[in-house]
């Protein structure tokens, strides 16, 4: 019943009007045990790893929320059971909620071996990686200058990793780190070759 209620208190995160996804996860004794996520068609993101507290909101570009709304598409919009059923061990609850109006469709699932199930939740996993890399790093700015270099070069991991979504979210923090001579100079030098490199993205988009 827990884990219904966490699903259902992430309605509502963003206005209404428009078809959105939803995804929760929750897995005990995991690092954050919960998190959920509201993809809208225009690309804006809510991320939240507790109930109660205000979301994060960042943007993706339109291609990237097409290709969400594409595979929760091809899943029928969430009203058909994915979960595998095999014997696997588990991997935390995860929810898919189709939400357009009054119109309401979820499935819950440990494991799917559906690939357009599997490619969903990677996308979703991306985000949570993403606004995680995110937390870390504004605390860090925030609270621990001597961590910031490990913030931003972990940052980069993710970016060479692909497992960012969105990362000129990030540039203003990296300006903030940059331009601050109270951070070593290794963190700044980092932290501009990235911004600069998002700034890049941003440029190629609009051409």
């Amino acid at each position: 019943m827990r884990v219904i209620a966490l699903a259902l208190a992430g309605v509502g995160l963003l206005s209404a009007g428009d078809a959105r996804v939803f995804y929760s996860k929750y897995f005990k004794g995991s690092k954050p045990e919960y998190v959920a996520i509201t993809v809208e068609r225009s690309g804006q993101t809510a991320y939240k790893e507790t109930v109660a507290e205000e979301p994060l909101l960042m943007r993706m570009t339109e291609a990237e929320a097409r290709e969400i709304f594409d595979l929760a598409e091809k899943l029928d919009r969430f009203q058909r059971p994915i979960e595998s059923g095999l014997k696997v061990a588990h991997m935390g609850i995860k929810t898919f909620r189709w939400e357009d109006g009054p119109a309401r469709h979820e499935v819950q699932f440990n494991y799917s071996e559906d690939p357009d199930a599997k490619a969903l939740a990677d996308w979703f996993e991306k985000i949570s990686e993403t606004e995680q890399v995110r937390i870390d790093l504004e605390r860090t700015v925030r609270f621990d200058k001597l961590g910031v270099h490990e913030s931003v070069r972990q940052l980069e991991v993710a970016w060479d990793k692909k497992r960012l979504v969105a990362p000129q979210q990030f540039i203003p923090m990296l300006d903030r780190v940059a331009k601050n001579e109270s951070f070593i100079h290794m963190a700044r030098e980092r932290a501009a070759r990235l911004a600069e490199t998002f700034r890049k993205l941003d440029v190629e988009a609009s051409k």
